[in-house]
């Protein structure tokens, strides 16, 4: 019998520090934890806090203090520019706690999480798009949260910027006489982005694609929308001039899909 009894004994012995630590470790209360996560969070030891949080959520799953953990994980994250952790930690948050006052926080966490990996405008635009989402679902779900008017305020330059990514492969198809190409992405421009900068643009290139097919009446109404809403635009001016050199002059057709875009919003 103490043979037996020897053996797990001296199993126990020659356990490592790490192992001892562990164990105690596994006997901390969820407070504590979270209160040790919040000490070095406000000492600016964001990896270790973000650890500590990260330990509590393991440790006591769907616990009270859990909950609070995985908000202050996705915020340290972000801090950190762990930007794929965050957006992991706050979806988790969301998944578990739908209906949570701090649900709007956690959307604008990946908002911003994916705002800040926005790429270069010649690059593919997926992670924008996602920006757009979570802004857009932020805004529809919590019109009235704190965090609403700089989610809008970033919403309109994630607009901007998949605007501009239409208005580049316009060009693109513009200059290769791909006009039929050309005018889907300056279409999507005057349908989806009409409230940023590059719809002014997107109305000249329509003109032109259009006068370059042949088809006057649209070349026309979208010479004269860009007049009728821009009147002191370059790219007015250069529409008319266009136009007034194979001796036409804007003219809006009301049944044209450019003239129903603007028929009921305002581009200001």
């Amino acid at each position: 019998m103490m043979t037996a009894l020897a053996v797990p004994l001296a199993l126990a012995a020659c356990s490592s520090k790490d192992d001892l630590d562990d164990l105690e470790l596994n006997d901390t209360p969820p407070e504590v934890l979270y209160n040790e996560g919040l000490a070095l969070r406000a000492q600016g030891k964001l990896k270790p806090a973000s650890q500590k949080f990260a330990e509590l959520d393991k440790l006591y799953p769907y616990s009270e203090y859990a909950k609070k953990s995985l908000v202050n994980m996705a915020y340290v994250d972000f801090s950190r520019g762990k930007y794929a952790e965050a957006i992991s930690a706050a979806n988790r948050f969301l998944t578990l706690y739908p209906g949570n006052q701090d649900a709007a926080y956690a959307l604008y966490i990946i908002g911003q999480s994916y705002f800040r990996q926005m790429p270069d405008i010649t690059r593919d635009q997926e992670v924008t798009e996602k920006a757009r989402s979570a802004f857009e679902e932020l805004l529809q779900r919590y019109p009235d949260s704190e965090y609403a008017p700089d989610a809008t305020a970033k919403l309109r330059v994630v607009q901007d910027q998949l605007g501009g990514k239409e208005m580049q492969i316009g060009r693109y198809y513009l200059q290769k006489r791909n006009y039929i190409a050309a005018i889907n992405r300056f279409k999507a421009v005057v349908i989806h982005y009409q409230t940023t900068r590059h719809v002014e643009e997107a109305l000249f290139r329509l003109t032109e694609s259009y006068y370059a097919l042949g088809v006057i009446s649209e070349a026309q109404t979208a010479a004269a929308v860009l007049g009728h809403n821009y009147p002191d635009s370059q790219w007015y001016k250069d529409a008319y001039s266009l136009l007034n050199k194979g001796g036409y002059e804007p003219s809006e057709d009301s049944g044209s899909w450019i003239s129903k875009a603007f028929k009921d919003i305002n581009p200001f």
